[in-house]
């Protein structure tokens, strides 16, 4: 059985890099989903789910050591923060996540493509050099 670290390092790594394909393949999706979150029902159903993750993540994997665990942690922790966000404060959050996406949406791409390829190295040994 592996541990809780090497297995969400697989998930996230491979959701990661899933999302950064299907946003790289299908620009016009990223746009669906800003659209969408001026929809309350959305918004709260985004907010639950990112809370539901969110807090699964931090309950079996709240590990604050100095190496690549803490990225698992990190990712746990912003989205809980990111769904509490979007229940209690709503217009302001998404008004948040509008000006990232805008300004930063290529960085976005490249940090999901990097951190999940660099998970999915820690969990099945890869060594790049």
């Amino acid at each position: 059985m592996e541990n809780a670290s090497t297995f969400l390092a697989k998930f996230w790594g491979w959701y990661l890099i899933i999302f950064f394909l299907i946003l790289s393949f299908n620009p016009k999706r990223i746009v669906q989903i800003m659209k969408d979150l001026k929809d309350q029902k959305f918004v709260i159903i985004s907010s639950f789910i990112a809370i539901i993750i969110g807090l699964l993540n931090i309950l079996f994997h709240n590990i604050w050591e100095n190496n690549w665990t803490i990225i698992i942690t990190l990712i746990g922790w912003c989205s809980l923060t990111i769904g509490l966000s979007l229940f209690i404060f709503p217009l302001r959050t998404v008004n948040w996540l509008n000006f990232i996406n805008i300004k930063f949406v290529q960085l976005l791409y490249m940090l999901l493509f990097l951190v999940g390829v660099f998970l999915l190295s820690m969990a099945y040994g890869f060594v790049f050099v």
